[in-house]
């Protein structure tokens, strides 16, 4: 069987997938083998490290008040970046130059510029010109470096999109008369949706993760830096950056697996257009297709 994007693989390759498949299972199986030993070696398996783990205590002081502060920024960064972006991104697109020139600059800049020094000069910023709190300052420049630069990055993925359609969308919409705007709200949008889907939730993953460079760099209270606190108080650090990556593993997988569920919700929508034939219309346009039924030309 021949797929349209590659030929599908003989005997010889299958045996060859095969064999490099549990080679490689295998080798990941040593790997975890000799990761746990090494652990074992060092006592970082024993229980009293993983026991606060079990505790309510470890959970309520120091894991879920992490948790929230990493769900807030992400969710809040998203909500502004995503609009945002959409914005920028379809400016970049306008015909006109005085409009898509500037944005594609402003665009380039924050696409260029590391995401923590975002972060950095956003609190340097707030801290010498903006009366904000000293305790809600990290929160705000945390998402304000989010924001920049991950809107910035969905205006490219949103531009792509809508370039990726065929150019007969766009034709067919000017021939019935619509107009530029009408055409990309309600042509070319929401046709891209499905095409951008699997880079714009790739790029929410990056949002959720990257708020760990906040409580890294400007002490912001998310996950990353509730880890280490709960480290300090119960000496296993180890166990907690474990712990920590579970908690991040599940969170973001159960982002995919929900962008994945969407995609595949919006692509089974789009492969009707919801009419419904009768019997009788299918019959009328049979006999119109054959010439039947006595009409002349």
């Amino acid at each position: 069987m021949t797929s349209v994007l590659y030929d599908a693989p003989g005997p010889r390759a299958r045996r060859r997938n095969v064999l490099l498949s549990v080679l490689f299972i295998a080798l990941l199986a040593a790997l975890l083998w000799w990761a746990w030993q090494a652990m074992d070696d060092k006592g970082q398996l024993k229980w009293d490290l993983w026991q606060p783990f079990t505790t309510a205590d470890a959970w309520n002081t120091y894991l879920l008040p992490g948790l929230w502060g990493t769900l807030k920024a992400a969710a809040l960064s998203m909500v502004i970046a995503l609009p945002l972006g959409a914005a920028l991104g379809i400016a970049r697109l306008s015909d006109h130059r005085w409009l898509s020139v500037p944005t594609g600059a402003v665009v380039e800049f924050f696409r260029s510029i590391p995401v923590l020094l975002l972060m950095l000069f956003a609190n340097e910023l707030y801290a010498q010109s903006a009366n904000i709190a000293s305790e809600d300052r990290p929160f705000y420049a945390v998402v304000t470096g989010l924001v920049l630069y991950n809107s910035s990055v969905l205006a490219e993925v949103v531009r792509a999109g809508i370039l990726a359609l065929p150019r007969g969308q766009t034709e067919a919409a000017y021939a019935i008369g619509l107009r530029k705007g009408q055409t990309m709200t309600s042509i070319l949008l929401p046709q891209s949706v499905t095409v951008m889907l699997p880079a714009i939730v790739s790029q929410l993953v990056v949002i959720v993760k990257d708020t760990a460079l906040g409580g890294a760099m400007i002490t912001y209270g998310e996950l990353l830096t509730a880890r280490s606190t709960l480290a300090a108080n119960y000496a296993n650090v180890i166990p907690s950056f474990i712990v920590v990556a579970a908690i991040f593993i599940v969170l973001n997988f159960t982002i995919t697996s929900f962008a994945s569920w969407l995609e595949g919700r919006l692509r089974r929508g789009k492969k009707t257009t919801g009419a419904v034939l009768s019997p009788n219309d299918a019959t009328i346009a049979g006999t119109a297709a054959t010439g039947a039924g006595g009409g002349t030309f």
